[in-house]
């Protein structure tokens, strides 16, 4: 079942699609760098290159995805947001998710907003290594339930 990865050219990002990535899981990351971006397809994972804050290109990216990781640090480390502030780019998120049909969200550093489907889980980040954080999401994609 497809899990897409926003933030994947973050470092936790790129953890968690390094731990998912297999022959049998499709994975994809969604980037807003293109160099990263070939870093990764090269791993196997697909690749999206857009916005971050445009929900379209989150909710294209996700179309046919079960699951998606979002990382909330890769909203605040610097990179370009083109069509909203940093304040309101989770609820965008949480707006693709839906109009993309996802049946579980996982958001990986703080708890997120409401996104108005049943399986959401948190990860938190602090005080963890990037790999510790890829392990903890991976396990979560991987249960039948949440």
């Amino acid at each position: 079942m497809p899990l897409l990865v926003v933030g994947a050219d973050h470092a936790i990002g790129e953890a968690i699609v390094r731990q998912t990535v297999a022959p049998d899981r499709e994975v994809r990351a969604f980037v807003t760098d293109p160099v990263r971006a070939a870093e990764l397809k090269s791993l196997g994972a697909k690749v999206a290159i857009g916005d971050l804050s445009d929900e379209g290109h989150i909710a294209a990216a996700a179309t046919r995805c079960f699951a998606i990781a979002f990382v909330l640090d890769a909203i605040v480390d610097g990179r370009e947001l083109s069509f909203a502030d940093e304040k309101a780019v989770p609820g965008s998120w949480a707006a693709a998710a839906r109009a993309a049909g996802v049946r579980r969200v996982i958001w990986v550093g703080a708890e997120g907003p409401e996104v108005g489907i049943s399986e959401v889980a948190t990860v938190g980040v602090a005080d963890r290594a990037p790999s510790d954080i890829a392990a903890e999401v991976a396990e979560l994609d991987d249960r039948e339930t949440l």
